[in-house]
């Protein structure tokens, strides 16, 4: 019972500093959203600078998830927030 209660308020620490690029990609997160959307939202034309300083980064320090992470370049791929993301933003 004991170890239950805790993995339930258990947190996740943030090694890895997290990025201004990032940062404001976890704040325009509100549900899930295809690439092409949250380049949008955060005003961004270039998809290679947005998947190598946005969406890559935020996926390796497992902010984001892949709704299809079997398929990453599937053309109904989408993102969301992970519970750590959650906990950050």
């Amino acid at each position: 019972m004991n170890l239950i209660l805790v993995l339930s308020k258990m947190t996740f620490p943030v090694s890895e500093e997290i990025t201004p690029q990032v940062e404001r990609l976890l704040n325009v997160i509100t549900q899930e959203h295809d690439r092409q959307e949250l380049q949008e939202l955060l005003g961004l034309a270039d998809r290679e600078n947005f998947r190598k300083n946005y969406l890559q980064p935020a996926i390796d320090a497992e902010l984001i998830e892949m709704t299809i992470p079997d398929k990453p370049k599937s053309s109904k791929q989408l993102y969301r927030l992970t519970e750590k993301g959650k906990q950050i933003k």
